[in-house]
């Protein structure tokens, strides 16, 4: 541009500017820094920042509160540090994994490129000490759990699968030659975890005796049997099984490795729930294990119930994860749909809605934040652990109801995330004991009696 043409828009311009404006917005913010910053947009965000710009308030037209699904501000009761992990965790499943997971869900896969990115937040094993693993409180467990399922609750279960069942099962009933070998490595997520507990025709009563069997033959332990819904076990490199001993009628556990001959795992397909969650029928037959490959310290189911009274209270806190997610983006939505001319937020249903779904998720939040305090207290009970998974799992299944229900037809799409959330519920309904038994552990605990069919 030659310098005349230059200065003719330059005068140009400088007559179309108010001047009397223009001093008042230099005398609230720096023109010379603003005008630098704008140089430095491309075409989409300047668009965007217009866009905003143009965009007039209502009469009556207010600043809005911010989006936080904790209520009570629970999140003043962490450290420095402990909130810092929090926030690492959030903007990680916000920028890297929501933007991905409505579409693997819909094919049915799972995204291995984020597992690498995953290791890089050094989460794994947080209650663990040693191995490489942070040695943080079950609290902050808990916290992790919750933030993961928020996004999305299929990337919550491969973690906690892996985290917590595999990893737990290892550090609480491994030698420390097999700590040794295994968690260092599945702490930075080189290494994948799976856990073989549920069979075919064996859920809730696995306590009672597994179909799946082990004998030693004097050289090695040789796995019969079935386990289906094993999350991970597709890919996994080392799988904890569970399996009855013949000879002494006692449950025993194996780490089975993937490329042992014997052990298939077989996908389970065409869910309605974690999608991205690869769950397998893994088939044991005549699958030989070394005695170095058996967990030296589980040698009965009460060594089983260790773990999962462990992990229960992490399945808890995704129930709060999953029904804070569904609630936020119902909120969302709320604010932005208009109907009548004007956001469904301000009309006294949908707060109602809004209000039940809230007090739900306040009432699951401080349930679960008392419940990791007794469990870094070592005050942790089975019925504490099972009564946390029954009210929470109960209360994520209103909260979602009603966030589907405020999106109206919207509701049943992806696009919204609420679709998601609905049907992620279910599993975690059901998972790591039913409603119905762990409603029976929590009797049996205030009565006094045991309600269990032997």
């Amino acid at each position: 541009m030659s310098f005349f043409k230059k200065v003719r828009n330059t005068i140009n311009l400088l007559k179309q500017v108010d001047m009397d404006q223009l001093a008042k917005i230099n005398s609230k913010i720096d023109l010379t820094e603003a005008m630098q910053t704008l140089g430095k947009l491309d075409d989409r965000q300047l668009a965007g920042l217009m866009k905003m710009l143009k965009t007039k308030r209502r009469k009556g037209q207010h600043d809005l509160p911010p989006i936080d699904g904790d209520f009570y501000n629970l999140d003043l009761r962490l450290t420095e540090e402990q909130r810092e992990i929090q926030l690492k965790v959030r903007n990680f499943m916000e920028d890297e994994i929501k933007p991905l997971v409505n579409e693997y869900w819909k094919k049915d896969q799972f995204p291995f490129e984020v597992i690498e990115k995953f290791s890089k937040l050094n989460i794994v094993g947080v209650p663990y000490e040693g191995y490489g693993c942070p040695n943080l409180p079950f609290l902050m467990e808990g916290i992790i759990a919750q933030e993961i399922a928020r996004v999305d609750v299929s990337i919550s279960t491969f973690f906690g699968v892996h985290s917590g069942l595999a990893m737990g099962s290892i550090y609480l009933c491994g030698s420390e030659e097999q700590k040794q070998e295994w968690l260092p490595k599945m702490q930075k997520m080189e290494k994948i975890g799976a856990f073989g507990l549920t069979e075919p025709d064996v859920g809730s009563g696995v306590a009672g005796g597994l179909e799946t069997t082990c004998k030693f033959d004097g050289e090695n332990w040789v796995l019969n049997g079935q386990k289906k819904w094993i999350g991970n076990a597709t890919f996994s490199d080392v799988t904890v099984i569970w399996a009855r001993d013949l000879d002494s009628n006692q449950v025993k556990g194996f780490l089975v490795r993937k490329e042992n001959p014997g052990f298939e795992t077989e996908k389970i397909r065409d869910k309605m729930a974690l999608r991205i969650v690869q769950n397998a029928i893994i088939t044991l037959t005549d699958c030989k294990v070394p005695e170095s490959d058996r967990l030296q310290n589980a040698n009965s189911f009460k060594d089983t119930a260790n773990v999962l009274r462990m992990t229960r209270a992490g399945v808890a806190w995704q129930a709060v994860g999953c029904a804070r997610g569904a609630y936020e983006s119902a909120l969302k939505y709320t604010k932005k749909r208009e109907q009548f001319g004007r956001p469904i937020a301000s009309f006294q249903l949908v707060q109602n809605h809004l209000v039940e779904m809230l007090s739900n998720l306040t009432s699951m939040q401080t349930l679960c934040f008392r419940l990791s305090e007794l469990q870094d207290q070592d005050l942790l009970r089975d019925e504490h652990a099972s009564l946390a998974k029954v009210y929470c799992s109960m209360r994520m299944r209103d909260v979602v109801s009603q966030a589907r229900e405020v999106l109206g037809g919207n509701g049943i799409l992806l696009e919204y995330d609420v679709a998601r959330f609905v049907a992620d519920a279910e599993a975690i309904y059901s998972y790591e004991g039913t409603k119905e038994i762990n409603s029976l552990i929590v009797g049996r605990a205030i009565t006094g009696y045991s309600a269990f069919v032997s």
